[in-house]
């Protein structure tokens, strides 16, 4: 007997009584760095590189895992099934997926994936048999309902987020410009995400399965001393290098780089438990002893950076992976690296989408010069701000002050009504975004916050703006 999932595991759904905080402009437009990965997404569909070597030479498709449950499947027969039952071509039948929640709510039957040859061609078709839904790229099918499958089409079972496959096509276009060395230990499939710079596409390792995300650069859009050249191959090649011996549990890992003419392959460990802007989103802040947690994690990656001689330059939610779903989990700092070749038209864009995070510095030279580290602490402290209460310190929807004034002079207030159950700690260390740049680099962030002087707290009961736009 089947489950009725649709109570029990409902989506969150966010506090609207609370401050709205929301996604900058720039979540998929950021500096073309190689650290620039995300979880998996629906927005963007492309051409999976199909390659005959991976899958039996009499396969019209295959699906590739998603879930860590479930494992690839050639197709080569014109129908399957799929589900709990004996009777299916595929059983969900391995031991660590019996020990999943959504386990009962999976169908005997829960969907069927058939062949058929028509008049207009060969076409692919899902059916969906269960009770509890079958979802195509986000979109429930419907019960007995047939929907076409195309390739790089995403499946997911009883909920939209429980993501089971990736359907590849052997019909599918095959991208020209991947080298050939990549597609040997690589295939590509669907995009997750897309920069002013490149993209990110979702790669499984052959012969594992494995998963990567592997963000692909145009070469075309590097500079060097705000000019554009395209002779930086080698230099960048050199960062990239330095990039990839790095090793620290709070930053995403590059596990292999491959090199192009006019484009520049990086794979990336894939992290699927969203960002931290999401996080914050659906809970609307974290409690003292979360945020300090994972205020401490993100200025550990930071600070291992910083030894490293490496200034990250665009800190954000949207750039701090969280490795699971849980209270208490790892984090990874993403896209940095390589903005230092970055022309700075480019960089400008970025900034432009997300000036909440930036350091008075950044703004006063419009992104054209050097920076040192300072402004990675003045962006933690923004970052910090938020985790606590929910919302940014600098927003476009003040009255008095326009934004750039607010970031430059340091305007920013911790009224009462959203402060009052944040520790006094919490706030001391908080006030370090507003110390000049050689005040921020001459104090460790890692460092217990007694030695802050407190800050006046704000009397004003101003509330924040119920939504504010980051960017």
């Amino acid at each position: 007997m089947d489950v009725d999932m649709r109570s029990p595991l409902k989506e969150t759904d966010v506090n609207t009584n609370s401050p709205i905080y929301t996604r900058s402009r720039s979540s998929y437009n950021s500096l073309p760095n190689s650290m620039d990965t995300c979880t998996l997404s629906t927005d963007y569909i492309d051409d999976l590189a199909f390659d005959a070597e991976e899958v039996n030479e009499q396969s019209w498709g295959k699906l590739f895992p998603v879930g860590a449950c479930f494992k690839s499947v050639d197709l080569i027969k014109d129908e399957y099934s799929f589900g709990r039952g004996e009777v299916c071509d595929y059983q969900f039948d391995m031991p660590e997926m019996k020990n999943s929640p959504c386990f009962l709510a999976y169908s005997k039957v829960h969907f069927k994936i058939i062949k058929e040859n028509t008049s207009t061609g060969v076409h692919i078709f899902l059916i969906d048999v269960s009770s509890n839904g079958t979802f195509i790229n986000g979109e429930k099918v419907g019960k007995n309902c047939k929907q076409v499958l195309n390739n790089n089409d995403e499946i997911a079972l009883c909920l939209k987020r429980n993501k089971a496959f990736v359907f590849m096509d052997a019909a599918g276009s095959e991208n020209r410009d991947i080298p050939e060395e990549l597609k040997k230990k690589y295939t590509l499939s669907r995009e997750l995400g897309r920069g002013a710079c490149g993209e990110v596409r979702l790669a499984f390792e052959k012969g594992t399965s494995k998963r990567y995300a592997i963000k692909i650069i145009q070469k075309k859009r590097f500079s060097l001393n705000g000019q554009l050249k395209f002779n930086v191959t080698g230099d960048v090649l050199n960062e990239v290098r330095i990039l990839k011996s790095l090793r620290h549990p709070c930053i995403i890992g590059i596990e292999d780089v491959f090199d192009t003419t006019d484009m520049l392959f990086i794979v990336l460990e894939l992290i699927e438990g969203g960002e931290l802007f999401d996080r914050i989103v659906s809970i609307n802040s974290f409690d003292d002893p979360t945020a300090k947690l994972i205020f401490y994690l993100i200025a550990s990656g930071v600070k291992y950076l910083h030894d490293q001689g490496i200034t990250h330059r665009d800190l954000k939610p949207e750039n701090i992976l969280l490795v699971d779903e849980g209270s208490e989990t790892l984090i990874k700092v993403t896209d940095f690296g390589l903005s230092k070749f970055v022309d700075a038209n480019t960089m400008m864009k970025t900034f432009c989408g997300t000036p909440q995070y930036l350091a008075p510095e950044v703004l006063k030279t419009g992104g054209t010069a050097s920076y040192t580290k300072a402004v990675d602490c003045w962006s933690l402290g923004v970052i910090l701000y938020i985790c606590l209460v929910g919302y940014p310190p600098f927003t476009d929807d003040r009255k008095d002050m326009a934004l750039p004034r607010q970031i430059v002079g340091g305007h920013y207030e911790m009224p009462d009504k959203y402060w009052r159950n944040v520790s006094s700690n919490a706030k001391d260390l908080d006030e370090k975004m507003k110390k000049k740049a050689d005040l921020l680099m001459s104090s460790d962030p890692m460092r217990p916050p007694q030695d802050v002087p407190k800050k006046r707290q704000s009397e004003g009961e101003t509330s924040p703006a119920k939504k504010t736009k980051i960017g």
